[in-house]
């Protein structure tokens, strides 16, 4: 069995007026979140970020449009989610991006992981 790296990225999507897009999971009705991923194979993290973005939003991002914040978030990996890492792996670090988009769109969502979207007023999302 191959175990998921504790690796992982989350890009936050807004418009220049700071509208944020929300995703909520399909499998866990009412958990709103922004595009996130596990880092993959010899992937940067950059490049981690763009598939994951076209893979749940359909969004096609360029290395120039995706903002590295340089900024990462560890966190304890939840309970239900443990046995897809090593045994002796707790926790995750995850590496914040952010993509602007012009105006608010209908994204193509990946159905297997996200049943709806929002935008949001960053305060509102944030929250």
């Amino acid at each position: 069995m191959e175990f998921k790296r504790p690796v992982s990225v989350l890009v936050v999507i807004h418009t220049p007026k700071l509208e944020v897009v929300l995703l909520e999971r399909a499998l866990h009705p009412g958990f709103w979140q922004s595009v996130t991923g596990s880092h993959e194979g010899d992937e940067t993290l950059r490049a981690t970020a763009m598939r994951e973005v076209h893979e749940e939003t359909g969004i096609v991002a360029t290395p120039d449009n995706l903002l590295d914040w340089r900024l990462s978030n560890r966190f304890e990996i939840m309970s239900q989610w443990r046995h897809r890492y090593a045994p002796d792996v707790t926790h995750n670090i995850e590496h914040v991006f952010s993509l602007c988009v012009p105006e608010t769109i209908n994204l193509q969502l990946s159905t297997r992981e996200h049943s709806a979207q929002v935008w949001l007023p960053y305060q509102a999302a944030a929250a």
